[in-house]
């Protein structure tokens, strides 16, 4: 399996980059699971759900399936960050690519999205972990580079990109956990 980052500050493209990623990457034959971040309270849960009504009456884990899908909700007793190895190692198939939006502290290999629009800083000047750059605006890249700078309206090249650079995204999980 391989695994890649797509990391950037909010705004600046990162799920529209990764929507458009996924099919880019399944036109090839592979298949695809996304790993993403969320802010502190999130719900995929609706009010009044059955499943909603277990966990508020305490279930640790619930989970819900049908013949179309399945759904693991997990309540922590106390908060703590989970890294992004730790939510890979939770995926149950096996696949061709993990795309992990945001985590953008992680030592994951990663592309940076990075818009000159936004006014956030760029990373990659200090994070080794960057390995690309998306971007809509090149010209403006705060420092020159040697990493490659992608086309951040050009999801297949990226796929293009990514799959040409063979075993350097191929995840060995017993590095990690």
């Amino acid at each position: 399996m391989n695994v890649v980052g797509i990391a950037g500050y909010s705004g600046s493209g990162k799920t529209t980059l990764v929507e458009q990623l996924i099919p880019a990457l399944k036109r090839r034959g592979l298949r695809v699971s996304v790993v993403k971040h969320a802010h502190h309270h999130f719900d995929i849960d609706q009010v009044g759900k059955d499943t909603w009504r277990h966990r508020e009456a305490g279930a640790f884990e619930v989970v819900v399936a049908s013949d179309k899908r399945l759904a693991l909700m997990r309540e922590f007793e106390r908060p703590g960050a989970l890294s992004a190895h730790h939510l890979i190692a939770e995926l149950y198939a096996q696949v061709d690519w993990v795309i992990v939006e945001g985590f953008k502290q992680s030592d994951l290999l990663k592309i940076e999205v990075w818009r000159h629009a936004s006014g956030k800083p760029a990373r990659y000047p200090d994070d080794d972990f960057v390995v690309a750059i998306a971007t809509d605006s090149p010209q403006a890249l705060p420092e020159s580079t040697e990493r490659p700078v992608l086309d951040l309206n050009d999801a297949e090249a990226v796929a293009v990109w990514l799959l040409s650079q063979g075993e350097r995204f191929d995840y060995k999980a017993e590095l990690y956990l």
